[in-house]
């Protein structure tokens, strides 16, 4: 089974805000399975346009990831955010087919 993915770009306007949702969105998380591959970190956009961060989220599943996403648990983190962030996600289903070089 292929495993699900939040992909997110980010913009923050209000740093506390959006410090008390980082605090409490690790309870739907962890419920979920769900593991952060990239939190921040340096990046360079080489095409396109692009916000100040970028989160990347690992789930078991394609479901469990959109379950998380729907979850009372993540809504109130969410709603924790006070608008103190601009935030693009799409939830994917992840690939499980022939990579390059497979024969």
């Amino acid at each position: 089974m292929a495993k699900g993915y939040w992909v997110g770009r980010v913009d923050v306007s209000k740093p506390e805000a959006y410090k008390n949702y980082v605090a409490a969105n690790g309870v739907a998380f962890a419920k979920f399975g769900g593991r952060f591959l990239v939190r921040g970190g340096s990046f360079e956009a080489v095409s396109g346009s692009s916000r100040a961060r970028n989160v990347v989220i690992e789930f078991p599943s394609y479901d469990q990831a959109l379950a998380c996403w729907h979850s009372p648990e993540y809504q109130a983190a969410r709603a924790k955010q006070e608008g103190g962030a601009e935030i693009d996600l799409i939830v994917i289903e992840g690939y499980d087919g022939p990579q390059p070089g497979e024969a």
